[in-house]
């Protein structure tokens, strides 16, 4: 098979030449924001220049402490981005959350390498970083419908929450409705992404391993595995993202602690 095709700087100015269709489709409609795409393009192009440069040093060195703080700080990005597109407050939401999403990112990525790819170190920076990216990539995504969807349906449908809980009922079965349709929502685009895959898209795992001059055989192997370890992995930090910060975020009495919101 073929090695990876190497772009070259100038090539690779060409693809912001793509920039001009939907920058065009912005002006036509007037929608306001062209500014905001900009800057999202440059914040982009500047992240992958700095963390490309990093990992290069990273893959080097090899060594564990550092790929495991690297993913800690992976983890820890994510968490705050999760809480902020919430609008919760960092302080009440951030620590379990961060528990969550350590637990539900690690779990399925040690399984993966160790067991799938029979890896003897299973912080090794060829597989841990990739693949715990797409993992907790994947996570961020879906807890950020799940946590937003459970506290915002439980605040606007707080009478119904408080009259379940008047009736006798314990927080976690007051809350349970809540958790279903948050799980419900977050889960849902990933388990129709699993029933499309392959037939509508060719998925980035299997895109990257056939670029990287592997088979196709192979590269659905890659996928099947990954796609599985997301899966398990979203419903990990999810499951555990409404159980531990709902410690947090609920009076001694039951009712939902409004300073948990951020007032904007």
């Amino acid at each position: 098979m073929n090695q990876v095709v190497e772009i070259g700087v100038g090539h690779l100015a060409a693809a912001y030449l793509l920039l001009a269709f939907p920058l065009a489709i912005m002006l036509w409609y007037r929608i306001p924001m062209i500014g905001e795409t900009v800057v999202s393009v440059v914040r982009m192009t500047l992240q992958l220049i700095f963390v490309g440069l990093y990992l290069q040093v990273v893959f080097r060195l090899n060594n564990l402490w550092l790929n495991a703080a690297w993913l800690l700080v992976m983890v820890t990005v994510a968490d705050v981005s999760i809480v902020r597109s919430c609008s919760l407050k960092l302080s009440r939401i951030a620590l379990p959350l961060f528990g969550a999403l350590l637990a539900g990112t690690a779990v399925p990525l040690l399984l993966f390498v160790g067991l799938i790819l029979q890896r003897d170190n299973l912080l090794d920076a060829q597989y841990a970083i990739p693949i715990g990216g797409m993992i907790l990539g994947n996570c961020l995504r879906a807890d950020i419908v799940g946590v937003r969807t459970f506290y915002e349906s439980i605040r606007t449908g707080e009478k119904a929450f408080l009259q379940s809980l008047a009736q006798g009922a314990l927080l976690h079965e007051a809350t349970r409705p809540y958790a279903r349709k948050a799980c419900r929502a977050a889960l849902a685009p990933t388990v129709a992404s699993m029933t499309t895959i392959g037939l509508v898209s060719l998925p980035g795992m299997m895109t990257g391993v056939i670029l990287g001059g592997a088979s196709p055989a192979i590269a659905i192997k890659y996928q099947i595995a990954i796609m599985i370890s997301i899966f398990s992995g979203t419903a990990i930090t999810l499951a555990l993202g409404l159980w531990l910060t709902s410690k947090t975020s609920f009076t001694p009495h039951g009712p939902l602690n409004r300073s948990i919101f951020r007032t904007t």
